[in-house]
């Protein structure tokens, strides 16, 4: 009898994940917004701004649940470990955002709405610095601006001096408070344990998060009942369960957990370029030049945006988790 003396094979390390698959989950992420936004408009009259989006994430956790039941109960103790947390990260992103922003729509134009969204990223890279001290170098820092003022040019045409002309509403303020919302949980998911699993974690938040928006939603159902049910308005609240909720949500967390959150932010500068081009496929507009100079300028943006920094800098931007 012989004894095999061959040492073991070390185990492999997992896979590195490919580079461009973070960028195409946010880019797929912001699509689904960007339909989010045009639908809320286009909804208005049908449904009231927070029942929208208590059925929004009432139906999402319907679908999260077959999946994510399980998981949170295999994981129990550590959402039981880190409930301040989850309930930190439930109201901005489930309960807050896009309840204002529905609400925003009620009276915004939703170029408004999209064009003052786009200051998420800037939000972003404000609270970042303040809250763990994150800094954006001078290369991303002017991808940020080019990104930023190629949606301008489009907003404008290409007259910067039809700034001055665009009115802006009351209803605009719930749009800058929604960025400011979204900025936080996007900061903030630097705080989410690596051990607990993406659907754990969503279908936590989303159960959290519906229950901030319970009083809310029975005030408003209160005051102006409930809605009426058709083919629209239940289309609509199918396409908000599932696009801009559950899978944007996947993709956006996994996004800036692959890449950090000020990168991830300036994604939210391709919504008016998808607005238009749905637009365009959709309902016959014309595509103009100063949309393709102001599309130009933002994807130059995000390429900048995009570079690879050092490896201290990139640990600083993605955060150590716990």
């Amino acid at each position: 009898m012989t004894l095999n003396t061959q040492p073991k094979p070390l185990p492999q390390p997992p896979p590195e994940p490919r580079p461009w698959l973070p960028y195409l989950l946010l880019t797929l992420t912001v699509l689904f917004w960007s339909g989010n936004f045009v639908l809320g408009r286009g909804v208005r009259h049908l449904v009231p701004p927070v029942s929208l989006n208590f059925y929004r994430w009432v139906g999402a956790l319907l679908i999260l649940l077959p999946f994510g039941l399980p998981r949170v109960r295999r994981q129990w103790p550590l959402v039981r470990r880190h409930w301040k947390m989850l309930v930190l990260m439930s109201i901005p992103s489930i309960s807050i955002f896009n309840a204002f922003i529905y609400t925003a729509l009620q009276s915004s134009t939703t170029t408004n709405t999209v064009l003052l969204n786009a200051l998420v990223p800037i939000f972003i890279g404000v609270l970042a610095w303040a809250i763990f001290g994150v800094r954006m170098g001078a290369v991303q820092t002017g991808g940020v601006l080019l990104s930023l003022a190629g949606l301008v040019f489009i907003v404008t045409q290409g007259n910067l001096g039809a700034l001055g002309g665009l009115n802006f509403s009351g209803g605009d303020l719930w749009t800058l408070g929604a960025g400011v919302a979204w900025a936080l949980y996007s900061v903030l998911l630097r705080l989410r344990p690596v051990q607990m699993e993406p659907l754990t974690f969503l279908t936590a938040i989303v159960a959290l998060g519906l229950v901030f928006l319970l009083p809310f939603y029975v005030w408003e159902v209160t005051v102006k009942g409930f809605f009426k049910l058709s083919g629209a308005s239940l289309a609509a609240v199918g396409y908000v369960c599932l696009f801009p909720s559950v899978l944007s949500y996947i993709f956006w967390n996994r996004g800036v957990e692959m890449v950090g959150a000020n990168r991830a932010g300036l994604f939210f500068h391709l919504m008016p370029v998808f607005s238009i081009l749905l637009a365009v496929a959709l309902l016959g507009e014309r595509l103009h030049g100063y949309h393709l100079g102001g599309m130009g300028m933002i994807f130059t943006g995000i390429v900048l945006n995009s570079r690879k920094q050092s490896a201290r800098d990139e640990r600083r931007l993605t955060g150590a988790r716990s």
